[in-house]
């Protein structure tokens, strides 16, 4: 059908389902929110899977309908439908797969961001040569060409912790993904000292979970956590072997909560982190 998007993004997506979530809670079918907005079900259904936009005035018609007077909700839906931000990342568009591209656009639009890393430095945290040296294995093997495209764009996300307005950012890392040589010794070396000196900045805090741990059983933990205007609206995103997976049920963001503060927990403090890192960077 004319006008409906082709793909829309994970933001477009999630402002769908929050809108059937909505619907939902309220006990509205479909047919039964559609004749109260005087449109066809099928519209209802254009706007919940994202298909097509949504005005603010009807958004608040719909809130409205669903009985939610839940402003701290409802006005970061508002902005969620009526933002036309084009940020840096739409460049790559039909170049690098889309979550790439959702993934910059969940970056930008964080309030903070929490990772936890098991076997690798965070992607924000990664130099040039450390991503090149990553994606330079990949099964079929990259082209020079799109290689060099992952490897820009991750240098081009951290923006949000070097721009002008930076993401408080909490990271993670387990003493195993430090002492791996990714790209040989040299590049090693440079990847730590890169994170000495960005975990000096106010908003940036790096805790490492030592080897030295007499316990550590969440090997699974391994998350991006960024934070939506209210925490019913943060999401998680993980990585798996063939998909990025966007995880925004309610009970699960709660569960995830919970685990960043216990892995959190296990781990050296800020400073201790440093001297770790320090000495593993004097060690290669």
């Amino acid at each position: 059908m004319a006008g409906l998007r082709p793909e829309p993004t994970a933001r477009q997506m999630r402002l769908g389902t929050e809108l059937r979530r909505l619907r939902e809670e309220a006990g509205f079918s479909g047919r039964e929110a559609a004749a109260l907005l005087g449109v066809s079900s099928g519209q209802i259904s254009q706007i919940e899977f994202a298909q097509t936009g949504v005005s603010e005035k009807r958004l608040r018609s719909m809130a409205a309908n669903y009985a939610c007077t839940d402003e701290e909700l409802i006005a970061p839906l508002v902005q969620m439908a009526t933002d036309r931000t084009r940020g840096w990342w739409e460049e790559y568009r039909d170049q690098l797969p889309r979550p790439f591209l959702d993934l910059a656009e969940l970056e930008h639009n964080a309030t903070f961001r929490w990772d936890v890393d098991l076997l690798q430095v965070s992607g924000l945290l990664q130099t040039e040569d450390y991503a090149r040296a990553l994606f330079s294995t990949r099964i079929p093997e990259l082209s020079t060409e799109d290689r060099e495209l992952r490897v820009r764009h991750r240098r081009q996300r951290r923006v949000i912790l070097e721009g002008p307005t930076p993401t408080p950012y909490r990271s993670v890392i387990h003493e195993a993904a430090l002492r791996m040589r990714v790209g040989g010794r040299a590049t090693s070396q440079t990847q730590l000292a890169s994170i000495l000196e960005l975990s000096e900045a106010d908003h940036i805090t790096v805790r490492v979970i030592p080897f030295a741990l007499e316990r550590f059983d969440d090997t699974g933990s391994a998350m991006i956590y960024a934070g939506g205007n209210i925490p019913k609206l943060d999401t998680v995103v993980r990585d798996g072997p063939h998909s990025t997976a966007f995880i925004d049920i309610e009970a699960q963001l709660g569960v995830f909560r919970t685990l960043f503060r216990r892995v959190e927990a296990a781990s050296l403090d800020p400073e201790q982190s440093r001297d770790l890192i320090h000495n593993l960077a004097k060690e290669l």
